[in-house]
């Protein structure tokens, strides 16, 4: 993580994502902007919550360990996104971790400044009340979804979630043998039924297999058999 000291560029992202009237004036001096690598850990699950941030450039993912050590992929999430707002709201530990999949771009601001000069600002407690109502909104979809869907429609959008593409370049989605237990997970299938429909997506053109695990192919055709990116 570094710091960007570039007031003109935070001031775009503030423009872009409607952001100035949530971070009014009293604010503004006390907004960080942030830039994280592809693979670096933006927080992590039980530490200290101290600042909320909002994704203004890039991907991430989200996801949790259990107490035997295994990892759970939760969702990915693209601009506009606020990671912490339960935290703040409620005083609680980082809930889940959160890793950069592309190069990164976050604004953040200290919990104190917010007590301070955002804890009766309308505009500010409406961005948050919103994006915590749409993350349940998502996650009650995303429940529905692994119950309606089969596992050849969770696993194409599971696919076009890991990938990223910014720029024009673009980084295939990989999901190599040690993450097919977390993607079965997350789709709510089995290991075993998951590597069959693995076989078949190979079989079809959809993805290959490479020395780093499977890799996209044919993204628009995971498309049309997605219909919609649920995970995201």
């Amino acid at each position: 993580m570094r710091e960007i000291n570039d007031p003109e560029l935070l001031n775009h992202y503030l423009q872009t994502f409607e952001l100035e009237a949530a971070f009014h004036d009293p604010l503004r001096p006390y907004l960080t902007l942030y830039s994280f690598e592809q693979g670096e850990k933006i927080c992590s699950q039980d530490e200290k919550a101290q600042q909320l941030l909002v994704l203004v450039k890039g991907k991430i993912k989200i996801y949790t360990i259990s107490k035997e050590g295994k990892t759970l992929i939760l969702s990915f999430k693209n601009p506009l996104e606020v990671i912490g707002e339960i935290e703040y709201v409620r005083g609680a530990p980082i809930l889940n971790t959160v890793e950069a999949v592309s190069s990164v771009h976050m604004i953040g601001i200290q919990h104190r400044w917010l007590d301070r000069y955002g804890k009766d600002h309308a505009p500010l407690q409406r961005l948050l009340l919103e994006i915590i109502t749409e993350k349940f909104y998502i996650k009650s979809n995303s429940m529905s979804f692994n119950l309606m869907y089969p596992v050849e429609v969770r696993l194409a959008s599971y696919l076009l979630s890991v990938s990223y593409a910014e720029s024009g370049d673009r980084l295939n989605g990989q999901l190599n043998s040690t993450k097919v237990a977390d993607a079965a997970s997350l789709i709510g299938t089995s290991y075993r039924h998951l590597n069959r429909v693995i076989r078949r997506f190979i079989a079809e053109g959809l993805i290959e297999r490479n020395k780093d695990g499977l890799s996209v192919k044919n993204r628009d055709g995971l498309c049309e058999l997605a219909n919609e990116n649920i995970y995201e």
